[in-house]
């Protein structure tokens, strides 16, 4: 599928989903920092639009510099600092959800934007696996101390405000844990998800990247024909329908694929300079 470039001279609002689209395995190109400056020098606003908690992005990932941020998959909205939207978990739902994967032995991850929380017992099972997948990186697992270095040891847990779980190994299927949770509660697949452990992320029903995106033009006054949203995962696929033009990463789901308007090659062949190009953002 193909989307045209808007006319010269029109602002747009450009969304990047993080990892497998803006950075590779926690690495992000040169080309990609050089091509967001680029579009913002051009006048563009260029937003970070990530499953990630303010608290899971290092300076490596803002380094570019960012108009602002939607973040935990639509749960925290920012534009040159000043918050839009900040939802946390409600009590009933924290306490069930905390309540099942812990009765499950599940490693998973509370995310807050100012920190992250893990049983104290699955530190060292959660370093484990996140060494194993960024040690794929061909940088090495650089990724891995990024998403460590914010991690609190947290033992009442039930007591802590999150916007969104992590799910890294579960004994048993995503789905049921949905099931036993019960209402307000849904599932996506996540980016650290491996072949035979059950991993996802764990959201409040009813919030999405779509709705971060619609609240960052809301407040900027930019119409939504003039988004550019930008990824590669499950949680992309609301926004990539939603945005003017939706560009999806080579290899999505045919999922993410069905709503693109055009594609963009992965991060290691700096996909987003020739896709930044194409759309009339440099």
């Amino acid at each position: 599928m193909s989307a045209k470039p808007r006319t010269t001279g029109t602002v747009r609002a450009v969304f990047l989903d993080v990892d497998g689209t803006y950075a590779d395995y926690g690495v992000v190109p040169d080309g990609h920092v050089r091509a967001v400056r680029a579009a913002r020098a051009a006048g563009h606003k260029v937003l970070l639009c990530t499953g990630r908690p303010v608290s899971m992005l290092p300076e490596s990932i803002l380094a570019a510099g960012f108009n602002g941020l939607v973040a935990s998959a639509g749960a925290y909205v920012e534009v040159a600092g000043t918050v839009l939207v900040d939802r946390r978990f409600p009590a009933d739902l924290a306490a069930r959800t905390v309540r099942t994967l812990d009765a499950h032995d599940a490693v998973y991850v509370l995310e807050s934007q100012e920190e992250l929380h893990v049983s104290p017992a699955a530190m060292e099972r959660l370093q484990a696996i996140l060494d194993a997948h960024f040690r794929k990186s061909p940088d090495g697992p650089v990724g891995t101390s990024a998403i460590l270095g914010a991690v609190r040891p947290t033992a009442n847990r039930a007591a802590v405000p999150f916007a969104k779980v992590s799910v890294f190994e579960s004994p048993v299927a995503m789905e049921r844990l949905v099931r036993e949770i019960g209402e307000g509660i849904a599932v996506v697949a996540n980016s650290v998800a491996e072949e035979g452990r059950h991993a996802g992320e764990l959201y409040q029903c009813g919030i999405s990247k779509a709705d971060g995106v619609a609240a960052v033009i809301a407040h900027l006054g930019i119409a939504r024909e003039d988004t550019i949203a930008i990824g590669d995962g499950a949680n992309d696929l609301e926004m990539i329908a939603f945005a003017g033009v939706g560009v999806a990463i080579e290899g999505s789901s045919p999922e993410v694929m069905a709503v693109a308007d055009r594609t963009a090659a992965r991060p290691r062949q700096e996909g987003l300079v020739a896709a930044f190009a194409e759309l009339g953002l440099l």
